[in-house]
C-alpha cells in the first residue's frame, strides 16, 4: 500500500498579502468617482505592517542576520510590534517591544497574548513625542543583546520595498481606471513604496500623502495629536523622493476619528483611525473626480483595536472630539478640504539626514541585488 502524500497546508506567515479590494457603496454619489479600499486589515496579525515586518525578518533569516532562537527588538507601540510578535511566536523568536505610555490597553494585550516582552519609555524626546527616545533604547538593547536583530522600521529601506514589491502591484492589478491612491504617512513605508511603484507602472495615477496636524513629516509646527499610526517629527528616510507625491493633505483628529466611525456605520467596514484619515482625503478626491474613475485607499488595521477609544463616545467626549458618524457631515468636511501642498518636493521636506547615526540605528544600506 502506497503511503499517503501529505498535502501542504499554508502556514500563518504564508497568508500575509494578497489582500482583497472592495468598493464602497454609500459615501459617494452616482456623479462621483468610486471609492475602493484595499483591506490590509485582513492580514493575519490585523494590519498592513504584517507585510514589511515579515519581509524584513525573512530577509534577515536569508542573509544570516537573524538565526534560530534569536531576539527581535523593535521600537513600536502598535501594529509593527504586534506583527513582529506574531512572527516571533510562529518562528520561535523572543520579541522585545519598546513602547511609550500612549500604548493602548488593547495593543498591550495583543503583544502579551503573542508572548512579547514590553518595555515602556517614559521620557519624551525634543519634539514632545517618544519616537527618538524609543529608538535610542531599542538600539542600545540591540547592542547589548547577543543574537538580536533590529528590524528598524523607521530607517530600514526594506520597509518601503515590501510595499513596492507587493502592495502596490496588487492594488494596480485589482483596480481599473484608477485616478488616485491615497496613503497616510508614519515611517514612510507604505507611502514611499506605493508611490515609487505607482509612478513606475501607472504614472498617470495621482499619489496623495496624508498626515495629521501636529506631525511635522511635511513641515509645520509640532503639537500634540491623538491620531495613532500617523506622523513623525521628521520626514522618514523611507520616503526619499517627495517628487513622487502629487499632493499632500493634512487632516485633524476630528476628521480621522469621525471618518472611521462613519465608515463602519455607513459601509460595515470596521477599521482604525489612520484609515479614517485616509478616507477623509480619498472622499475629497472622489467627490471631485469623474464617475467612471476609482480612488483607492488602504484599511490599515482592524477597528477592534480602537473600541475603547475611537468607538467609545465617552472617550471621545473626554478628549474634546465629537462622536458623530453622519455621512453628510463627513462629506461636508471633505468638500472643504484643501491640499497642504501641490509641490511637496519643494515645500515639505523635513529630513534629518544624520538622525539614524545620531540615534545609533543599525541602518541597512542594501544594494538592489539584495532586494527581491
Amino acid at each position: 500500500m502506497k503511503p499517503t502524500r501529505r498535502v501542504r497546508v499554508p502556514q500563518i506567515l504564508d497568508v500575509i498579502g494578497e489582500t482583497p479590494v472592495v468598493g464602497l457603496r454609500n459615501l459617494t454619489n452616482a456623479d462621483e468617482a468610486q471609492l475602493v479600499v484595499k483591506l490590509e486589515n485582513a492580514n493575519p496579525a490585523g494590519s498592513l505592517k504584517d507585510r514589511p515586518a515579515w519581509y524584513i525578518v525573512e530577509h534577515a533569516e536569508r542573509t544570516g542576520r537573524l538565526r534560530p532562537g534569536g531576539t527581535l527588538i523593535e521600537s513600536s507601540s502598535g501594529n509593527f510590534s504586534i506583527a513582529l510578535a506574531m512572527i516571533g511566536a510562529s518562528r520561535g523568536y523572543r520579541v522585545v517591544a519598546v513602547v511609550d505610555p500612549k500604548i493602548t490597553p488593547t495593543n498591550r494585550g495583543l503583544l502579551e497574548a503573542f508572548g512579547a516582552e514590553i518595555i515602556v519609555v517614559d521620557e519624551p524626546d525634543d519634539s514632545g513625542s517618544y519616537h527618538k527616545t524609543r529608538i535610542e533604547l531599542a538600539n542600545r538593547l540591540h547592542r547589548q543583546t547577543p543574537g538580536s536583530f533590529r528590524p528598524d522600521q523607521c530607517f530600514n529601506p526594506l520597509n518601503s520595498q515590501a510595499h513596492y514589491n507587493a502592495t502596490a502591484r496588487e492594488l494596480l492589478a485589482q483596480t481599473r481606471n484608477l485616478a488616485a491612491v491615497v496613503c497616510t504617512v508614519s515611517t514612510g513605508g507604505q507611502l514611499g513604496g506605493i508611490a515609487r511603484a505607482v509612478k513606475e507602472h501607472a504614472p498617470h495615477v495621482e499619489v496623495i500623502g496624508v498626515d495629521v496636524y501636529g506631525s511635522t513629516v511635511f513641515g509645520g509646527e509640532p503639537r500634540p495629536y491623538l491620531t495613532p499610526g500617523v506622523g513623525l517629527s521628521w520626514t522618514p528616510s523611507n520616503l526619499p523622493d517627495l517628487s513622487l507625491l502629487d499632493e499632500v493633505y493634512m487632516v485633524t483628529d476630528q476628521d480621522a476619528f469621525q471618518a472611521c466611525r462613519t465608515l463602519v456605520r455607513s459601509e460595515g467596514l470596521l477599521a482604525g483611525v489612520s484609515t479614517g484619515a485616509a478616507l477623509t482625503v480619498a472622499l475629497a478626491k472622489a467627490m471631485r473626480a469623474k464617475p467612471k474613475q476609482q480612488v483607492a485607499f488602504l484599511a490599515a488595521d482592524r477597528g477592534e483595536r480602537y473600541l475603547a477609544t475611537a468607538f467609545s463616545d465617552d472617550w471621545l467626549k473626554e478628549h474634546g472630539l465629537s462622536a458623530t458618524a453622519d455621512p453628510e457631515d463627513l462629506r461636508e468636511r471633505a468638500r472643504h478640504l484643501t491640499a497642504h501642498s501641490t509641490r511637496p518636493a519643494e515645500e515639505c521636506a523635513n529630513y534629518l539626514p544624520d538622525l539614524a547615526a545620531e540615534l545609533g540605528s543599525p541602518t541597512l544600506v542594501l544594494a538592489r541585488s539584495e532586494w527581491r
